[in-house]
């Protein structure tokens, strides 16, 4: 997985976090090389994945090793630096090779360990989320058609669209980056339809009418929003990690935002008496469902 610059990129030396997208034919020699490049306009992770996404398909397979702050990228390698070399610069962020040496068949199996070892930890952190979102996405449900809260129907949607982003995350752990990018479009157009059916429900409600329960919309409003911190604390880590995980922390944050809607509606539906604000929510989770659709759909590396 990439460096986490937290949003302080021009801090203080982080942790390199080496990723390998095939050792295997590297570690078969008994040797090999490491170029360390200067990236000058390497700020944060998104360079960075500029970056792995024109060495991915490069032959013999190379492994990247980024020290974000100091804009540093350091390239295991098997003779083909030239065509490294050439695509680094191609991407237009001042790229300078600064040294090349030779290194031992250890450190290439170092290397790979260290790759094994940051795919299953995002691997154990979308299975919580998964387990999270599917579990909350049928108590939502079953709860918001008894309470006749269009809120929290919308929500339970918005649950269950998680739980498939977290599912085609999880699949896409340890592929490449164009494969990581196809699972996050695929989500976004998962919350397109989910979000397009929870305003159809608005819509029906609105027409037939409803009674909503204001006690059981805030009660599982507030279950939600605490599930849907828990995963935004899982995940806060990982989120630059790749175009699948950035994807999963958009949609958790859209929700923490949406849960905080329900539990005010409630509040409202029982100071008025009235189904409009329950109404009125689901209308604004499904625009919010939609945002982050759009902002997923936008990604291109």
């Amino acid at each position: 997985m990439s460096n986490q610059c937290g949003g302080e990129c021009r801090g203080g030396k982080a942790e390199p976090d080496v990723s390998v997208p095939d050792l295997m034919s590297v570690a078969s020699r008994k040797d090999g090389s490491i170029s360390e490049f200067e990236v000058p306009k390497m700020d944060c992770p998104s360079e960075e994945r500029m970056i792995r996404m024109a060495l991915e398909n490069i032959q013999p397979k190379v492994a990247l090793d980024f020290d974000i702050p100091t804009r540093r990228v350091r390239v295991f390698h098997q003779g083909n630096i030239d065509a490294i070399r050439e695509r680094m610069v191609s991407l237009g962020l001042g790229t300078t090779l600064l040294d090349t040496r030779r290194i031992a068949h250890s450190d290439l199996t170092r290397a790979m360990a260290s790759a094994g070892e940051s795919d299953k930890r995002e691997a154990a952190v979308l299975k919580w989320l998964l387990a999270i979102n599917a579990v909350m996405f049928a108590v939502e449900m079953v709860v918001g058609w008894l309470a006749q809260s269009t809120g929290l129907i919308a929500d339970s949607l918005d649950m269950f669209a998680d739980a498939a982003v977290y599912g085609v995350a999880l699949y896409a752990v340890g592929h490449s980056l164009r494969m990581k990018l196809r699972a996050a479009h695929l989500a976004g157009w998962l919350q397109v339809v989910l979000a397009l059916g929870a305003l159809s429900e608005v819509a029906r409600r609105f027409l037939f009418g409803s009674e909503p329960v204001s006690t059981l919309m805030m009660g599982f409003g507030f279950v939600a929003l605490v599930a849907n911190i828990a995963c935004l604390m899982l995940i806060a880590k990982s989120r630059d990690s790749g175009a699948h995980m950035k994807a999963s922390w958009i949609f958790s944050a859209n929700d923490v935002i949406a849960n905080l809607g329900v539990i005010l509606a409630g509040f409202l539906v029982a100071w008025t008496n009235s189904r409009y604000p329950d109404l009125i929510i689901g209308l604004i989770i499904g625009v919010i469902v939609l945002n982050g659709a759009r902002r997923i759909l936008q990604m291109r590396s």
